[in-house]
C-alpha cells in the first residue's frame, strides 16, 4: 500500500507561480505512481493566489487550500499545514516546497523514496555531491554559506543544508520532533526543526537537489529575516550549553 504524501506549500503573493508549479507536481506524482495531495496555505494574498487555488481545488480533489487571516509567517504555515495533513488527510509523509519555482518537482519522488532508507527527515540539499545552486550572485552565496556554518558550529546542526526548505518527514518524525517546540515564525525554522529534530534523535539524511534561482520575482529573504536568523543561532547554542 502507498504511503500518502501531502506537499505543503506557503504563499503570499504566488498566483502566477503556483498556476504551473501545482501541476507539475501532480505530472510528477502520476509518472512515478505516488499517492499524493498538495496543500497550500495563504496568507491573504492580495494578488489572488488563494482564489486562484481555491478553483483549483474544484477541479482536482486532490488540491487543497488554508486561508490565513493575514501574513503570519512561513515557519506558522508550514505548522498548521501539517496539522491539517495529519489530522483531515491522514497523511504519512509530510514535504515542505516552495510556490516560486525554486524547488523542482522531479526531485520529489528522490527526497520522499529516501525516507524508505531508514530516515525520518529527508533534506533537499544544494550542498552534498550532485547538489547545486543556478542564477545566485557571490552575495546571496556568502549569505547561505554563513548561515549553514552558523547552524553547525552554533546549533550543532550536522546536515550541510540546514537552511534548505526542499525537504520530506515522516509524520511519525514530526510527532517525535514535537512541532510546538518550534517558535521561530520566519525562515529561521529551517534551522530550528532541524535542531528539535536531532534533539529527538530522528536520522536525518540529505539528497542532492539543483535549486534554481526565483523565475517570477526577487527573494523575500531580508535583513528582518538575516537578523531573526542570527538571533535562533544565538538562543539555540545557549540551549545546547545547558543539555
Amino acid at each position: 500500500m502507498k504511503e500518502k504524501i501531502c506537499v505543503v506549500i506557503p504563499t503570499y503573493n504566488e498566483r502566477e507561480n503556483v498556476k504551473t508549479l501545482i501541476p507539475k507536481i501532480f505530472e510528477t506524482a502520476e509518472s512515478e505512481g505516488l499517492d499524493l495531495e498538495v496543500l497550500v496555505v495563504d496568507d491573504s494574498s492580495p494578488d489572488g493566489t488563494g482564489d486562484l487555488v481555491e478553483e483549483m481545488a474544484r477541479e482536482n480533489p486532490k488540491v487543497h487550500l488554508v486561508r490565513r487571516p493575514g501574513k503570519l509567517g512561513l515557519g506558522s504555515a508550514y505548522k498548521d499545514g501539517f496539522r491539517k495533513a495529519i489530522n483531515d488527510f491522514g497523511a504519512r509523509i509530510l514535504v515542505e516546497m516552495d510556490a516560486d519555482g525554486s524547488h523542482d518537482p522531479r526531485f520529489l519522488p528522490k527526497i520522499v523514496g529516501k525516507l524508505s532508507e531508514g530516515y525520518d527527515v529527508v533534506v533537499g540539499s544544494r550542498y552534498v555531491e550532485g547538489g547545486a545552486i543556478k542564477g545566485w550572485g557571490l552575495k546571496r552565496r556568502l549569505i547561505s554559506s554563513t548561515a549553514n556554518l552558523l547552524a553547525r558550529w552554533l546549533c550543532g546542526v550536522k546536515v550541510k543544508d540546514a537552511t534548505s526548505g526542499y525537504r520530506a518527514f515522516k509524520a511519525e518524525a514530526l510527532k517525535r520532533l514535537n512541532l510546538e517546540k518550534v517558535s521561530s515564525s520566519g525562515y529561521a525554522f529551517q534551522v530550528e526543526t532541524l535542531f528539535w529534530a536531532e534533539k529527538a534523535n530522528l536520522k536525518i539524511g540529505e539528497t542532492p537537489i539543483i535549486f534554481v534561482d526565483r523565475v517570477k520575482e526577487k527573494s523575500k529573504l531580508g535583513p528582518g529575516e538575516i537578523v531573526k536568523f542570527a538571533s535562533l543561532c544565538l538562543r539555540l547554542a545557549l540551549r545546547r550549553l545547558k543539555g
